[in-house]
């Protein structure tokens, strides 16, 4: 008769959950502030009522309209950002999409980069970031490159 196979689970063997990244004090530091920033955000967002046109929640700031609208006309790639992340908070993700589907990209990778943020934090090195200039580099890119399909595609749309 055949014993049955004998399977241990070892995390530290098994799953690397940091990098080679280690963060010392500084790094802690602009880590923790950038989370508090974050954070704060939400907070900001949270705290403005969504315009219903799409864009322009930033002027109850105290912010200026867009320099883009008010000199050409059309909307700028960023347009609508503040708005979608006041309906992200709010749990409104089609309205947020509608708004600036960059926006609620960048509102979804910021929620997410606080609990890693913090994470980071607690075990002192970068989690589960092999390479942190790559991932920093794919992550604006893609956002950039997502705001500026959008705004194309603004453009293509009003002008038709």
């Amino acid at each position: 008769m055949m014993e049955p196979e004998s399977h241990s689970f070892h995390l530290e063997s098994d799953v690397d959950f940091t990098s080679d990244y280690p963060i010392g004090v500084r790094g802690r530091i602009v880590l923790g502030l950038i989370c508090l920033f974050l954070v704060s955000g939400f907070g900001v967002a949270m705290s403005l009522s969504p315009n219903p046109v799409g864009y322009g929640t930033h002027q109850s700031l105290g912010l200026p309209p867009c320099t883009s609208v008010s000199l050409f006309g059309i909307k700028c790639p960023t347009c609508g950002m503040t708005t979608s992340f006041s309906h992200f908070v709010r749990g409104q993700w089609i309205s947020a999409a509608e708004a600036n589907i960059a926006g609620l990209t960048l509102a979804c990778l910021c929620s997410v980069m606080i609990p890693w943020g913090i994470t980071s934090l607690c075990v002192g090195r970068l989690w589960r970031i092999e390479d942190p200039h790559r991932t920093a580099i794919w992550l604006v890119g893609s956002v950039t490159g997502l705001s500026l399909l959008q705004w194309v595609a603004r453009i293509l749309n009003d002008h038709v």
